[in-house]
């Protein structure tokens, strides 16, 4: 079973950016249904950004052009830059995939 590892989360002033890294522990041949999902504290985990069928990507409508997320089949690893953070985005980022889920990476935007 493939063990996803998350990375690049941290403090970050409003306005600011930070990109989070899922590295895969093999590489996986379609990325359909594998995507970002956040939980703030006190609140149900919701979806993020997800590739669809033929390499599409959605986004979440609160990202709003802001994020953008990519993969690097190379080295088995999806992307999730994000920029203009607002205090809104803290939360703790996961990567997803099928049943599979990464540790988290927290994310906090504040001044």
């Amino acid at each position: 079973q493939v063990q996803l590892v998350e990375s690049g989360g941290g403090l970050v002033q409003p306005g600011g950016s930070l990109r989070l890294s899922c590295v895969a522990s093999r590489s996986i041949f379609s990325t359909y249904g594998m995507g970002w999902y956040r939980q703030a504290p006190g609140k149900q985990r919701e979806w993020v950004a997800v590739f669809t069928a033929g390499d599409s990507i959605t986004y979440a409508d609160f990202v709003q052009g802001r994020f953008t997320m990519s993969r690097d089949n190379a080295k088995n690893t999806v992307y999730l830059q994000m920029n203009n953070l607002k205090p809104g985005d803290t939360a703790v980022y996961y990567c997803n995939y099928g049943l599979v889920w990464g540790q988290g990476t927290q994310v906090t935007v504040s001044s």
